[in-house]
C-alpha cells in the first residue's frame, strides 16, 4: 500500500494555542510504502541549532517516544546532532510515516518556542523532513552505521557509543518523573557481534558518496536493480537523473514532402 502526498498544509504554531492551518502548498509528490525502511532527516533553518543543552535533546527524545506510541512506525536507529537529526524508520501502514513526522515536527517546534520564548522568531526547521527508501540488506546496515556514527564523524566524541543521544546510547536510569525512551525494533537481519567496531570504522568512499547522493536527491539506496524498481514503483524516477538535466525528448521524424 502506498501513501501519496500531493500537497502540504502550512502549519503555524502560535504559543499555547492550536496550530493555524492554511491551504495546501504545492510540493513534490511523496509516495510511502508500508514495510519499507526509510532514512529520515531534518536540519535547523539556516544551520540553526536545534539543541543547546541536554534538556533540549531529552525534550525531543520524549516527543519522538510519544509519537512512536501514537503511530504505527518502527524505529530502527537514530541520532540527534546539535543542528540536525537522523532516524531510520519503517512504517507499518503507509500513511503512518508522514503522520508521525508531522506530529513530531509540530510538537517539537511548539515546545521549543514555549521554552525559549521565541514566538514569532522564525522557522526552526529548514522545511519538511527529507526521506529516502533503503533496501533491507547490507545497505540497511550501511545506513544505520552512517546514522549512529554521526557524532564521531563530527568530532564530538572519540567513539560513537560515547554520544548520549543516539540508538547506541544507554537510556537514562528511570525515575518516577522520567518519560519513555524511544524503543528500537528488531532488525530485518541479525546485528553483527562486532557492530560497535563497524560503526566506529569510516565508511568507504563509495558508500559515503552513494549515501550523500541519496540524502541530497532523495534517491532510493540499494542495489542498482532494486533502486530502479523502487524509484519506478514510488514515483521517484526524477531522483535518478542528474540535477539540472531534463530527460531527452525522442526526436520527431521529419515530415516527408
Amino acid at each position: 500500500m502506498l501513501d501519496e502526498e500531493k500537497g502540504s498544509l502550512l502549519i503555524i504554531v502560535e504559543g499555547d494555542g492550536p496550530p493555524l492551518v492554511s491551504g495546501p502548498m504545492p510540493r513534490a509528490r511523496r509516495n510511502i510504502a508500508a514495510g519499507t525502511f526509510y532514512h529520515v532527516l531534518n536540519r535547523g533553518n539556516g544551520q540553526r541549532r536545534l539543541f543547546y543543552k541536554d534538556r533540549d535533546y531529552l525534550a525531543f527524545v520524549r516527543v519522538l517516544a510519544e509519537g512512536l506510541e501514537r503511530y504505527r512506525v518502527d524505529l530502527l536507529a537514530w541520532c540527534l546532532m546539535p543542528n540536525h537529526w537522523h532516524l531510520v524508520l519503517r512504517p507499518r501502514d503507509a500513511p503512518a510515516l508522514s503522520r508521525l513526522m508531522g506530529w513530531v515536527g509540530v510538537t517539537h517546534v511548539r515546545r521549543h518556542h514555549q521554552h525559549y520564548h521565541t514566538r514569532g522568531g522564525g522557522h526552526l526547521y529548514q522545511g519538511r523532513f527529507k526521506s529516502f527508501p533503503v533496501q533491507d540488506d547490507r545497505h540497511f546496515r550501511t545506513v544505520c552505521r552512517y546514522v549512529e556514527a554521526n557524532a564521531r564523524r563530527a568530532g564530538l566524541v572519540r567513539r560513537a557509543e560515547q554520544w548520549g543521544w543516539s540508538s547506541l546510547a544507554q537510556p537514562p536510569a528511570p525515575t518516577p518523573e522520567s518519560r519513555p525512551w524511544p524503543k528500537t525494533s528488531e532488525w530485518p537481519m541479525s546485528k553483527p557481534h562486532d557492530w560497535l567496531d563497524r560503526v566506529n570504522e569510516p565508511l568507504s568512499k563509495q558508500e559515503r558518496e552513494a549515501l550523500q547522493t541519496s540524502v541530497i536527491r532523495g534517491r532510493p539506496f540499494g542495489q542498482a536493480d532494486w533502486v530502479a524498481d523502487t524509484a519506478k514503483r514510488l514515483n521517484l524516477t526524477h531522483t535518478l537523473r542528474d540535477p539540472g538535466r531534463p530527460p531527452k525528448k525522442p526526436k520527431q521524424p521529419k515530415p516527408t514532402k
